[in-house]
């Protein structure tokens, strides 16, 4: 059987019939705490999705299934994580590669579903674990002797925003003498910063780079190494890479250690590859980082049930679809009830938007339909006092995923009003989903709230390593699974290549030319002019 695209599924025009008249959750509040809200929850070993604000009934719920079913999206998943090269577009020059990032995690099994690359995995982790342990003993010390007790990752894009969301969410369960710090924005007050917060004596600098060749990065990596050396540190004995096998970064005069990433793995589904595992490694421990790998591993095997309805990943993605495609709205926001989930919608705004922003097929064509959507959030409750009121009363429409937890992470909490903290901030989530989808009659106007506005809500027990695993790779699963859907490459990223480009024209004219020999305003045009014609 051969995999149909979602405009050719005999369920897109009924799936668009429904779209004109969608489940009305203001005419249905009762349901929501009554036979809805018990039956529309899908459970997982760290999550359940509630979905019953959503504007769906049986009847979508059913066709949703079908036209996953149609466009083989469990199939592709499994031929994914097996080793199929699903990183290309048909007739046409591209990377063609396999998209193996499930392969970072898939070692817990007696038969892991990609030998080559699992192979390649345990290495790198085996590495990782006497690397660390050399450390732990002082057999492996900075310049001055003194044991390392923390690390600055030196990266951009997917070599920091999912590590970093990643470190940020388990602080709570860091080794006591350890820190780690991130530098990735070309500014050089982003380097400065960090550098300011440190000692360098007892630093140990990762350098990411898949290619060893990224401007930012390689002009932070210089940054650094001059501060070490201004300290009277060597630099070699200070540095470790993370990077492809025979990169200019891989070298071992100039580093500590290399660390490999492969090119199957793509940057913005890095962060259970060595690219997070290393800063992770380093700051948690190798058995929390176990943990953290286990729980995604346990989320790729799920994602592989043929059921809909049991399948959390493909839910969300399919739910997805249907705000997006069929309801029509262009954005969603992902707001986690959790302080700890601070960095997480930056790293979704890339895995998504990078992955999905995509305007023609696998086959090169245009596409038909409509793609990505717009990603963005922040943390419950900061963002009730700055954006809910579009959310509530705009004209815009937003989709609301809501991700919270029953317990905190910390021990430090407090009763107030006959209520902890972490009971309020639970309260609010549930309080705000059951807003968006109800509303509130009101003769004045103002105070009027039209509702049916849809959420969900994926809630969680407690936020651990395993938890937070299992979340990254519910996510990771939710965005390929849309792309197979709209029958696209979510694994490549031509879109980001012209900026670059341009860049390296302007800097090359920059240094042809004196800044001070112009004003701003003639340099800038000379400067958009000889760029024009280079391109």
């Amino acid at each position: 059987m051969t995999a149909k695209t979602m405009t050719s599924s005999a369920v897109f025009s009924q799936l668009s019939k429904e779209a004109e008249k969608p489940f009305d959750l203001t005419s249905h509040a009762a349901l929501l705490n009554g036979e809805r809200l018990k039956r529309y929850v899908c459970s997982s070993p760290c999550y359940n999705l509630y979905y019953a604000t959503q504007r769906v009934d049986d009847s979508v719920l059913g066709l949703l299934g079908q036209l996953a079913a149609d466009c083989q999206v469990v199939e592709q998943f499994k031929s994914m994580r097996r080793g199929e090269k699903l990183n290309r577009i048909e007739g046409y020059e591209s990377e063609n590669r396999q998209v193996l990032h499930t392969a970072s995690r898939d070692i817990f099994s007696a038969s892991p579903c990609e030998p080559e690359a699992f192979a390649r995995t345990k290495r790198e982790l085996d590495k990782l674990t006497e690397f660390l342990d050399d450390i732990e003993q002082g057999a492996v010390t900075g310049s001055t002797g003194k044991k390392f007790d923390t690390m600055i990752q030196v990266g951009i894009g997917g070599s920091d925003l999912g590590p970093r969301a990643v470190f940020e969410a388990l602080k709570a369960y860091g080794k006591g003498d350890r820190k780690a710090f991130f530098i990735a924005n070309v500014d050089p007050d982003d380097a400065a910063a960090v550098l300011a917060k440190v000692n360098l004596e007892t630093t140990l600098v990762n350098i990411v780079s898949k290619s060893g060749s990224t401007l930012e990065t390689l002009t932070n990596q210089r940054l650094v190494e001059h501060a070490l050396r201004e300290k009277g540190l060597d630099p070699a004995k200070h540095c470790i890479a993370v990077t492809g096998e025979g990169s200019p970064l891989d070298n071992p005069d100039i580093y500590l250690r290399s660390f490999y990433m492969y090119d199957y793995i793509g940057g913005r589904y890095s962060a259970t590859s060595m690219v997070g595992a290393v800063v992770l490694g380093f700051y948690l421990g190798m058995d929390e980082l176990h943990e953290f790998l286990r729980g995604a591993d346990e989320m790729d095997h799920l994602a592989e049930h043929p059921e809909m309805r049991n399948n959390l990943p493909l839910l969300l993605a399919m739910l997805g679809i249907w705000n997006h495609n069929f309801l029509g709205y262009p954005t969603v926001a992902v707001l986690p009830y959790s302080q700890a989930l601070h960095r997480f919608p930056a790293h979704l705004q890339q895995c998504d938007m990078e992955s999905n922003g995509k305007s023609i097929d696998r086959q090169g064509n245009r596409l038909e339909i409509k793609s990505g959507p717009v990603v963005w959030g922040e943390p419950g409750t900061n963002g009730q006092h700055a954006f809910y009121q579009l959310l509530h009363q705009g004209t815009e429409i937003v989709p609301v995923e809501l991700i919270g937890f029953l317990e905190k992470q910390y021990q430090l909490d407090l009763t107030v009003q006959e209520t902890t903290s972490q009971q309020k901030l639970v309260a609010n989530l549930l309080a705000q989903s059951v807003a968006f989808a109800t509303g509130k009659n009101e003769n004045n106007p103002n105070k009027a709230f039209t509702g049916n506005r849809p959420s969900l809500i994926m809630m969680g027990r407690r936020l651990t390593p395993r938890s937070m695993g299992a979340l990254l790779a519910i996510y990771e699963a939710k965005i390929v699974m849309q792309g197979f859907v709209w029958n696209i490459n979510s694994f490549d990223q031509e879109g980001v290549q012209l900026g670059k480009v341009l860049a390296d024209r302007f800097l090359a004219l920059m240094r042809e030319q004196k800044k001070d020999d112009h004003s701003l305003e003639s340099y800038m045009l000379e400067i958009v002019g000889e760029a024009g014609k280079c391109c």
